[in-house]
């Protein structure tokens, strides 16, 4: 079964970091966002891997993204 996680991605000097609100501790680093969204997509694999091995249950993704206007 596919699932789909929200992942935030910041600007880190001159890398992008990112993280999944849904999946606590998961996290990667890439030199572009296409090489970070390839790393993002490991680190999922491997720490849904992690809680399967455990026996823990894996997380229903609910997190939302938005973005909202503001003025400047």
């Amino acid at each position: 079964m596919d699932m789909r996680y929200a992942i935030v991605i910041e600007k880190a000097g001159k890398n992008y970091s990112a993280y999944v609100p849904d999946l606590p501790g998961c996290v990667a680093t890439g030199a572009t966002v296409s090489e970070l969204e390839a790393e993002m997509r490991e680190a999922i694999a491997f720490h849904l891997e992690g809680l399967r091995a455990d026996g823990l249950p894996i997380p229903e993704p609910a997190s939302e993204v938005r973005y909202l206007e503001v003025a400047a």
